[in-house]
């Protein structure tokens, strides 16, 4: 059994925001990420990856067509370097790349009752929608979770203050939704982080950076490691750590949130049992075991 799931409702303080503005803002990321961004034209957010040429995840960005600019949500820890890196690709292209963490604050909402009651929108199917300085985006693999975006003040007001962070993470573990932190930034291939089953990919929008090796990962072979969600025993697990499983399957937590009882987690582990992963523990974990994802494998 899993713990009761908590109240989603308050500021995700681990989040960050990039802006990216000018008229070649959408183009740009078109070259950039893993998924197609011309669905932000028709007030759809997006969900995809951004890779190294050698097709490994450097950040997993949520894309919203806000009234400032296109709008990317990623950990806070990797605002800077992602923002560094993207700037060296920007070249000719008319595209200003800015943190926007201070003039733009984050949080999250599971009770679309709430949305209502302070007269905001409620976006379906993985929309964004904007009334004045609030922006809301619905997680279309969550059906009742939103991200909301305006002013710290404004969240204020709407007596946003306390933290939803531990919340908002399980929520993503108990979803299936992986994350990538510093500590495990260019450790997966877009495949491996299930990136093909929750719309995180797109196979005809044409080149990206990083497209010619996930393509392959896609087509030209079967993939050997995948995200699975787990049950582990209460212990001071962290995101990036290394586990093996008493079925031999071995690999890395990417999420991981301690309960009363036990801990829940997301973990990159080997398909095949006979494989191992690097850095793999000696002893496996007796007291773990897979619990289903909301999706197929």
């Amino acid at each position: 059994m899993t713990d009761a799931s908590p109240l989603l409702l308050g500021l995700l303080p681990h989040l960050g925001v990039l802006r990216f503005s000018g008229p070649d803002a959408e183009q740009f990321l078109q070259g950039q990420l893993s998924n197609d961004t011309r669905p932000l034209a028709q007030g759809k957010s997006v969900f995809g990856a951004y890779s190294t040429p050698q097709g490994r995840v450097l950040a997993l960005i949520y894309l919203l067509p806000h009234a400032s600019g296109l709008l990317g949500v990623l950990p806070k820890e990797l605002i800077t370097g992602t923002a560094e890196r993207l700037r060296k690709f920007v070249l000719r292209a008319k595209v200003k790349i800015e943190d926007a963490s201070e003039a733009l604050a984050l949080a999250g909402a599971s009770e679309p009752t709430w949305l209502e009651s302070h007269a905001l929108p409620r976006p379906q199917n993985g929309a964004y929608a904007q009334s004045g300085e609030v922006g809301v985006m619905h997680l279309g693999k969550d059906a009742s979770r939103f991200l909301l975006v305006a002013p710290p003040a404004t969240l204020a007001a709407l007596r946003l203050t306390g933290s939803a962070e531990r919340a908002w993470r399980l929520a993503d573990i108990r979803a299936g939704l992986p994350q990538v932190y510093e500590a495990t930034r260019e450790a997966f291939v877009a495949q491996m982080l299930n990136l093909d089953l929750v719309d995180g990919i797109s196979f005809s929008k044409g080149c990206y950076t990083g497209q010619e090796i996930i393509a392959r990962t896609q087509h030209l072979g079967r993939i050997k490691r995948r995200m699975y969600r787990l049950q582990l025993p209460q212990g001071e697990w962290q995101v990036g750590q290394s586990v093996k499983l008493s079925d031999g399957r071995s690999g890395k937590l990417t999420e991981v949130i301690a309960g009363e009882t036990h801990a829940e987690a997301l973990a990159v582990l080997n398909v095949d049992s006979a494989a191992q992963a690097e850095d793999t523990p000696a002893g496996p974990l007796t007291e773990s075991r897979e619990v289903a994802l909301p999706y197929a494998l």
